[in-house]
This record gives C-alpha cells, sequence and structure tokens, in this order.
C-alpha cells in the first residue's frame, strides 16, 4: 500500500529548498541577491509550496472539468469559501512569489524575504485547517 504524503510537510519541504536556493546559490551582495536565476527558481518553488498546501486542505480540483488545469481565480475562489480574510494573504503570495519573483527574477533582499513570510502565512494557515486522512 502506498502511503499518501501529508500535503503540508510536502508545501514545508519546497519552502525550505526554496531558502537553499537563496542561501547557497543565489549569493546575497548588501541588501539584493547576486544572481536573479536563483530568486526565480526560489519564487517558483515556494509558489508551488503554497498550491500543494492549499490543494491538500481546499476541494480545488473537484470541480474543474476533467483535464483542466486549476488556475489562480479557483483558488481564490475556494480560498474565499472556506476563510475569506485569507484571500489577500493569497493575492500577495501570487503577486509577490508568482509574479515578482517568479517571472520577474526581483533580487531586494526585502522583498524576497516578505515574499517566503507570505509563503509561510498561507502554509501555516493549510495546516490549521487540514485534517489527516480527509479527501480535500
Amino acid at each position: 500500500m502506498i502511503e499518501k504524503i501529508n500535503p503540508i510537510r510536502e508545501a514545508e519541504r519546497y519552502l525550505e529548498n526554496a531558502h537553499s536556493l537563496l542561501t547557497e546559490n543565489a549569493g546575497k551582495d548588501g541588501n539584493y541577491y547576486s544572481d536573479s536565476k536563483y530568486v526565480r527558481m526560489a519564487g517558483n518553488t515556494a509558489w508551488s509550496g503554497v498550491l500543494i498546501a492549499l490543494d491538500g486542505v481546499l476541494n480545488v480540483r473537484a470541480g474543474l472539468k476533467r483535464g483542466r488545469r486549476p488556475e489562480f481565480k479557483d483558488y481564490q475562489e475556494a480560498v474565499a469559501k472556506k476563510d475569506r480574510r485569507m484571500c489577500r494573504a493569497l493575492l500577495n503570495a501570487y503577486e509577490l512569489l508568482h509574479k515578482s519573483l517568479g517571472y520577474d527574477g526581483v533580487t531586494n533582499y526585502k522583498v524576497v524575504q516578505a515574499s517566503l513570510e507570505q509563503a509561510r502565512e498561507i502554509i501555516d494557515w493549510a495546516e490549521d485547517c487540514y485534517i489527516p486522512g480527509a479527501q480535500a
């Protein structure tokens, strides 16, 4: 029998990997990271962790047509149904992790740290909502 992976632990592992990419490869130079390639990788990794955590506690994929990939608005709607207050945190994580870091490779140290803190907030919220063994 295959043991089901705890989505919260997996999300935390992704966040740790994002931190490792930054500390080991991005090279901090004053208030900036030296290599935007690794900042982009870290942003995408952390964003993936957020999505894994959300998939573990929300039923986002259930209402989708077969073969359709969930979009950001699908996650927004699912979060709003569960806890409207988390909508702002999700939007901030999307804008910071996925767009600013993941696409633009923003290298400002404070922006990167704020982005990772936003991911941590969502993963912690998901952990509070998570019921082991329950189908999301």
